[in-house]
């Protein structure tokens, strides 16, 4: 069975890597290293590891098995293109996406730089959508890198938004997330840098979808944007 997921914007998630390192402010309070620590303290297999990276061959083809068509996280505890995962084994994770073809699959890199040095020996069917995360104009370039992709869909991450985001290129991208930061020493999210990216995503005619303000108690905080929630998705794609 797929892992049903609360994130807002998916439905199942599955992780045949999992663990990461830290490569940018967006890193610091992550959400799967708290829940990679609780799920090895409370003895998971795939978790004995902690939070260091490793691979799950067993788990590769579990998506074949899951008939029941869904929108699948890849990674939600790690990160595909960590320079740690060996080409081969991303050709396999490529592979399986390709031939679970009833499927959509959503992978989301802070590594940008290795998503495009890889980008051509990569099989890209019209179910694999390709994410970059972006927190600040500091890592604005990962869009370019990813506008230079064979990705079908190409969206982006701004979540924790850390800062104002004013001068989006939005040009070939197909969707944007944004969402504030959530948990013990969650950053805040400024209204005014949410409220610049829905008018840019508006005038750029891209999808948007807010997750949430985020904080300590982010059910508390909710998702409204001036008193209404904005659940777009791709051109054709519900979720």
């Amino acid at each position: 069975m797929a892992a049903r997921s609360r994130i807002e914007w998916t439905e199942s998630t599955w992780n045949p890597v999992t663990g990461c390192t830290k490569v940018s402010p967006g890193c610091q309070h992550c959400y799967a290293e708290r829940m990679a620590k609780r799920l090895h303290a409370m003895g998971q297999p795939n978790y004995a590891n902690g939070f260091r990276l490793t691979v799950h061959p067993h788990a590769v083809e579990a998506p074949l098995s899951w008939k029941t068509p869904q929108v699948i996280f890849v990674n939600s505890m790690s990160d595909l293109f960590h320079e740690d995962v060996p080409m081969e084994f991303i050709r396999r994770v490529f592979d399986v996406m390709n031939q679970a073809s009833w499927h959509q699959f959503q992978i989301l890199t802070k590594r940008s730089g290795r998503l495009l040095q890889l980008d051509s020996s990569l099989s890209w069917a019209e179910n694999i959508w390709m994410g970059v995360s972006v927190e600040t104009e500091r890592y604005e370039p990962r869009i370019d890198d990813l506008r230079h992709t064979h990705a079908a869909v190409k969206f982006l991450s701004l979540e924790p938004l850390l800062g104002a985001l004013p001068d989006l290129d939005l040009s070939a991208i197909d969707w944007v997330i944004v969402g504030g930061e959530s948990g013990p020493g969650a950053r805040p999210m400024k209204e005014e840098w949410v409220l610049d990216i829905r008018d840019q995503c508006i005038d750029q005619g891209v999808p948007l979808f807010f997750k949430q303000w985020g904080g300590t108690n982010k059910k508390k905080a909710g998702r409204l944007l001036q008193g209404r929630t904005w659940d777009e998705m791709p051109t054709g794609v519900t979720c």
